[in-house]
């Protein structure tokens, strides 16, 4: 009798552990849901088209032709599939990004942090024909040109660096990748953070960067901005990584509520899913 009497109460123990945990993950995916539907558009195929806003903020207005706005269009990967590194691995989803940016990063170690915020400045430039905008400072100081590239200078890097004449004049957009492979491997976070001038948060926009330069250092983009009737504001950020790696929308760990969506209310530190930045690390172009 006591044997079953045992057999009893442990049964009943695991049924009522059994039940709470059952009412736990229903509790859990319906939050997961309601998160999911509130922000997230699945057939969207941009960053404005996928995500929506949280109540009670609005996209703010950008101008027609704008880097915020050339951002903002950046075609993603359908839903659910993953960021592939440069050797053709997936990266793991979990906990760190939301959605893919739909880019080529070739099949080399390039395309990291610093390269994935380059490639979408050059590539804004280079949609409007604006060739001598293409400019970026190699980590030794060397400023190469696009324009200089395309009149078929190459860049000798030795000492601290000199152009010379090459090839014949050429401007398609395999010239314009391997000038930006040659940018990658001679640039990193050391050097666009001298590119780029501090910014006050209260002037915060799309396309200002959070940074800090190094080996390793890191960056991410703003690449989508929210506010409210108070003012304040809410971002969405974008990284690639190291090894290279295709450029990725990021989750907020902090706030699992605010789904893909940042705030720095009351904050001193932004908190990403693989690097954490004192927010006086904001800089613009």
């Amino acid at each position: 009798g006591t044997v079953a009497r045992i057999v009893e109460k442990t049964v009943s123990v695991k049924n009522r552990i059994y039940k709470i945990l059952v009412v736990f993950l229903l509790f859990s995916l319906q939050s997961f849901l309601y998160a999911e539907m509130k922000y997230l558009n699945k057939k969207g195929m941009t960053v404005e088209t996928r995500y929506s806003v949280p109540n009670g903020y609005k996209r703010v207005s950008v101008e027609k032709g704008s880097f915020a706005e050339f951002l903002r269009n950046q075609k993603l990967k359908p839903y659910g599939e993953k960021a592939l590194y440069y050797n053709g691995k997936e990266k793991s989803s979990r906990g760190i990004y939301d959605s893919v940016f739909d880019v080529e990063i070739g099949n080399q170690d390039l395309h990291q942090c610093a390269d994935a915020i380059m490639l979408l400045r050059a590539e804004y430039f280079y949609s409007k024909k604006e060739y001598n905008k293409i400019n970026f400072h190699f980590t030794s100081g060397f400023e190469a040109k696009y324009s200089k590239w395309m009149e078929g200078y190459r860049v000798n890097v030795q000492g601290k660096g000199s152009y010379v004449k090459k090839a014949k004049p050429s401007n398609t957009y395999k010239d314009f990748k391997s000038y930006m492979n040659m940018v990658f491997a001679y640039c990193g976070t050391l050097s666009l953070e001298k590119e780029m001038k501090l910014q006050s948060l209260d002037k915060m926009k799309i396309g200002d960067a959070f940074i800090k330069g190094g080996s390793p250092g890191h960056v991410v983009l703003i690449v989508d901005m929210a506010e409210n009737d108070k003012g304040e504001k809410i971002f969405m950020l974008a990284q690639s990584y190291m090894p290279a790696q295709q450029t990725q929308i990021l989750i907020n760990p902090s706030d699992r509520n605010l789904g893909v969506w940042y705030s720095l209310k009351g904050k001193d530190i932004l908190i990403t899913p693989e690097w954490d930045f004192p927010v006086n690390q904001l800089r613009t172009f």
